[in-house]
């Protein structure tokens, strides 16, 4: 279910006493209407903005093995083994194939501080990270038990977002639209006058954000109940400006 809100500001009103000269005609072309366009009227520009609040379909878990070893390749080599388990467990948890992508691969020297001392190395660090998109909201707590379980050691967060985002930026389009017109209509009632038509249209960006949630790795095995995680709802907003024709 949506929550739709809805807001307008930065209306100006110009009017325009008779219909312009051809040359007036061409100077309001240069200020971003069509050259062609006689405006006999007075022109009303409004600024809106839609917004529509709407459950996430889709999670996106940020999670990996890391693993310490005296050389990089046994660093390596622990974290592969660790890693394969790791992802045979996505897997089995109902991930499909390309919805696992490594984000992160790295193997670093290890150091021990020692004040008034030179850094003495102490081994290999290997760092595996993969994002894992889960599609199905109520799997994802047994997603993160799953992949923990099966060896990983870093869950490095949850951001939650929609399959489709371009339907809800369509919701939030149609809201900006509808308030601007009617705030169009306010004004032409208020003036004694009504809108005639568009002259522009312009939309400033939609904005849907994914909602992050930080999570912090169960190192011990996963209990029988999962691992609860709350979605929650995502805000999409779209901004639109508007100038009208009013007579």
């Amino acid at each position: 279910m949506h929550m739709i809100k809805a807001a307008a500001a930065a209306t100006m009103l110009t009017a325009f006493a008779a219909a312009p000269t051809p040359a007036a005609a061409q100077e309001a072309g240069h200020e971003g209407h069509p050259m062609h366009m006689m405006i006999e009227g007075t022109l009303l520009s409004v600024s809106a903005e839609g917004m529509v609040e709407s459950a996430p379909d889709m999670a996106t878990i940020s999670l990996g093995v890391v693993t310490d070893g005296q050389t990089a390749a046994a660093a390596m080599a622990e974290n592969a083994r660790r890693m394969n388990g790791l992802t045979q467990a996505l897997r089995r948890a109902g991930v499909a194939e390309r919805d696992i992508q490594t984000s992160n691969l790295s193997v670093n020297p290890q150091y021990a501080y020692v004040e008034n001392e030179q850094p003495r190395m102490t081994g290999y660090q290997a760092n595996n990270t993969v994002s894992a998109r889960v599609r199905n909201l109520t799997n994802v707590g047994r997603t993160i038990d799953a992949a923990v379980a099966a060896g990983g050691n870093t869950v490095n967060g949850i951001s939650f977002s929609h399959a489709d985002p371009d339907a809800q930026l369509d919701a939030a389009r149609r809201v900006a639209a509808r308030e601007a017109r009617e705030r169009a209509d306010l004004y032409a009632q208020a003036f004694g006058m009504r809108v005639h038509r568009v002259i522009s249209i312009s939309e400033g960006g939609g904005y849907a954000p994914p909602i992050p949630m930080p999570y912090m790795a169960r190192m011990a095995a996963a209990e029988a109940a999962p691992t609860p995680v709350a979605p929650g709802e995502i805000r999409t907003s779209v901004n639109v400006s508007v100038t009208y024709e009013l007579r």
